[in-house]
């Protein structure tokens, strides 16, 4: 019978971060700095958490970390890590529907490349249909995973909408709000996870804080969403920090002969690519 994904499994989780440092004032404006970086063979690091609140108890955690490689117009590539934790509720629920692939989730990280519309994955999740030798298992058509779960502040048009919103700026730190619907206008990260279906009457709510480098760089990012899916209010937390700006590395796909299509173990792995996105 085919194994379908843990739908929820995809999401992160929240960890206690320390208290950012006092910033200096901005020297330039951060959509600028931000472009200034998109060029490939530019990258930059990140560690993330997030949370996301189905109902009373059910609820999906995870970390991510690894490295965002960039193009002319954005986020082009990624090799990320993700753990994922499900509460005692959420985890009964998908062990009866999908009992081998949530305690492969939970097992260990999922590592994931991505670049070109094609994901490469490995891990628990994968490892039972690796049986000619293979490392990965490709996914393809998928969305470049997302460096925060409710904002991509590595897009420029995402960050040029949430510095326009912004409620306060003082000492190099953003605070803001905006309605889901304007931001699924003006963000196609946010469009691609969360859809266009926003009304005036079912819409949904981000507030964000951002913290940037005296160079006008973003520095961390702690936003949460209450958002309509389908009969449903769904809370999102998310929290990514940011690091070593500029530096020189290109995101290399796995081998054509180390990894097996999805399609061709479809049985045997989750239809989807396992992550915070799906």
């Amino acid at each position: 019978m085919k194994r379908t994904i843990v739908g929820v499994a995809v999401v992160a989780g929240m960890v206690q971060l320390s208290a950012a440092p006092a910033h200096a004032a901005l020297t330039s404006d951060p959509v600028k700095a931000l472009q200034s970086q998109l060029a490939r063979g530019k990258a930059v690091n990140l560690t993330a958490t997030a949370k996301v609140t189905y109902a009373a108890g059910l609820v999906a955690t995870s970390a991510l970390d690894g490295t965002v490689g960039f193009g002319p117009r954005g986020p082009v590539a990624s090799d990320l890590g993700q753990t994922l934790q499900y509460s005692e509720k959420l985890l009964g629920q998908l062990k009866k529907s999908s009992p081998e692939e949530t305690e492969a989730l939970q097992e260990g990280p999922i590592r994931m490349v991505s670049s070109g519309g094609l994901s490469y994955v490995s891990g628990p999740v994968v490892d039972q249909a690796l049986i000619q030798g293979e490392s990965w298992v490709r996914y393809r058509k998928v969305i470049l995973p997302p460096s925060n779960l409710v904002v991509e502040a590595l897009d420029p048009a995402t960050l040029k909408t949430l510095i326009a919103a912004r409620t306060s700026w003082s000492g190099g730190i953003l605070k803001g709000s905006v309605k889901a619907g304007k931001l699924a206008k003006a963000s196609a990260p946010f469009a691609a996870f969360y859809g266009k279906s926003f009304t005036a009457k079912r819409d949904g709510k981000i507030t964000y804080t951002l913290w940037f480098g005296e160079k006008g760089l973003v520095e961390r990012v702690s936003a949460k969403a209450s958002l309509p899916i389908q009969n449903r209010t769904v809370h999102v937390e998310s929290d990514t920090r940011y690091a070593d700006w500029g530096r020189e590395v290109t995101v290399q796909l796995p081998l054509e002969g180390d990894a097996i299509d999805q399609s061709e173990v479809k049985d045997r792995v989750p239809g989807k690519m396992p992550g915070i996105w799906n």
